[in-house]
């Protein structure tokens, strides 16, 4: 036990620091030492949790709330570490590894909330319960760098027989990030183990994150990735040579975002929640790059997304609590397969 906890306490020591999982993966913006912030853990990066907290700063200007982020995996390291010590820091939670959140409800960690809107929401989780709401529907496809690669890929099957993707492809780290896991569990679901083993024998690349996997093919590293949509988004508008790329079995992952049941600030978080559901709020999360939750949010053209009911619906289909109890066995095998 005294090993373990030290483990966690690592790995909590490595949240704080900013030592996340790629180089823009932990952006702490307070470490709650005062007690009265609220304060949210997220694997969002900062081009899109940053426009919601200010956007909800400026409607509770008398709410002092303030985030840190990181990949799902050092989140829930740190979060075992702070159950240890007898006290969660953290109000609410927001991440895209829907799996955790099904244990943690399971665990008696989170706060059963339906948001004031729910009825205007499109709901991706069929035994939906109030324990956790989708706050957005992440895409996944792959990422060319159009310097690189002349014909965009047109199956995800391209990905593991061309040879132009030899050796320079990438998928980032399951273990550290909560999309990508999702992301293999969904292939796996699709194709089977086989596909991901037949990308292994075209060389594709493990990548330490979701920001670095998409940075590495910006700069040339590598010629494509599996990438998320809105960090994709964010380097394109930076003047990346990155294009998405949505072959037609679609990669759709939810970003639950729940409330902690032991929160001192439960009122404070329950408005927090709420505003990410309004339309301003899902605004935000349109023009970031990213698909939202609603149906009455104006898509940007610029980022070719799919429509919000078309995600939804055309998504690989998965039943997350049966892929629950392989999460640790899938994020081994695929560790053992990509040294």
């Amino acid at each position: 036990m005294k090993k373990l906890l030290a483990l966690f306490t690592a790995a909590s020591m490595l949240f704080l620091t900013g030592c996340g999982d790629d180089s823009q993966s932990t952006q702490s913006k307070s470490q709650n030492a005062d007690g009265n912030k609220l304060l949210i853990y997220t694997s969002m990066k900062e081009s899109l949790i940053g426009g919601i907290v200010d956007g909800f700063k400026q409607k509770y200007p008398d709410i002092d709330v303030d985030y840190q982020s990181a990949g799902a995996g050092k989140i829930m390291a740190k979060l075992a570490a702070e159950r240890q010590s007898g006290h969660i820091m953290a109000d609410i939670i927001w991440t895209s590894e829907v799996p955790d959140f099904y244990q943690m409800k399971n665990e008696g960690l989170l706060e059963k909330y339906q948001p004031a809107a729910f009825d205007e929401l499109l709901n991706p989780f069929d035994d939906y319960d109030g324990s956790f709401t989708a706050a957005r529907l992440g895409t996944l496809g792959i990422v060319i760098n159009t310097t690189k690669v002349d014909t965009p890929p047109a199956t995800w099957e391209d990905i593991a027989n061309n040879p132009i993707y030899k050796n320079a492809f990438g998928i980032a780290d399951p273990a550290l990030s909560g999309t990508a896991y999702m992301s293999v569990a969904l292939l796996e679901k699709q194709f089977g183990w086989e596909y991901l083993e037949r990308l292994q024998a075209n060389g594709t690349v493990k990548s330490r994150g979701s920001g670095r996997v998409i940075d590495d093919t910006a700069a040339g590293t590598l010629n494509a990735c599996l990438g998320v949509d809105y960090i994709t988004a964010s380097k394109i508008d930076k003047g990346a040579p990155l294009k998405m790329v949505y072959p037609k079995e679609l990669l759709m992952v939810p970003s639950p975002i729940a409330i902690f049941k032991d929160s001192e600030h439960l009122d404070a978080a329950k408005k927090f929640v709420n505003y990410v559901m309004t339309k301003e709020a899902q605004q935000k999360v349109a023009d970031a790059g990213t698909v939202p939750i609603r149906k009455d949010v104006k898509m940007p053209e610029k980022y070719n997304l799919p429509d919000p009911e078309l995600a939804l619906n055309t998504g690989i289909k998965v039943k997350y609590t049966d892929i629950l109890p392989h999460k640790e066995e899938t994020i081994k095998k695929f560790s053992a397969l990509f040294k």
